[in-house]
């Protein structure tokens, strides 16, 4: 799925709240029909800060140290996660499947939000 996900172009706009120019995602048909839709994604829970619990987190592609957050990624390869119940962290990969939400207008997200997020076994 990942690879989907990746199909997309960027348009610099000007943002008014931040005073500057920011990239907007523009979504490819393809992932545009995955909104709302279940999707399954295999890859790596990234601990951040100002996430409550297990319940709310990234998820990536790359593990930690190749990750977007490091610099090694692009942002369509991480996802913000809400899970319906508290996922375990692993540093190892693992497979979740939710319901995909698609984000070009708030800045301060993910382009990408996963809701009722579950590990699958």
């Amino acid at each position: 799925m990942w690879p989907a996900l990746s199909k997309l172009t960027y348009k610099k706009e000007y943002d008014e709240i931040l005073g500057l120019k920011v990239d907007r995602p523009i979504f490819s048909k393809e992932i545009k029909d995955l909104q709302g839709k279940e999707i399954r994604l295999k890859g790596y829970i990234i601990p951040t800060d100002g996430y409550k619990s297990h319940t709310e987190f990234v998820f990536s592609a790359f593990p930690y140290s190749s990750c977007f957050f490091c610099g090694q990624a692009g942002p369509e390869t991480v996802v913000e996660v809400k899970a319906k119940e508290p996922i375990q962290y692993t540093s190892e990969p693992i497979e979740i499947k939710g319901k995909l939400k698609l984000n070009n207008i708030d800045v301060n997200r993910l382009m990408y939000l996963l809701t009722d997020a579950e590990r699958i076994k």
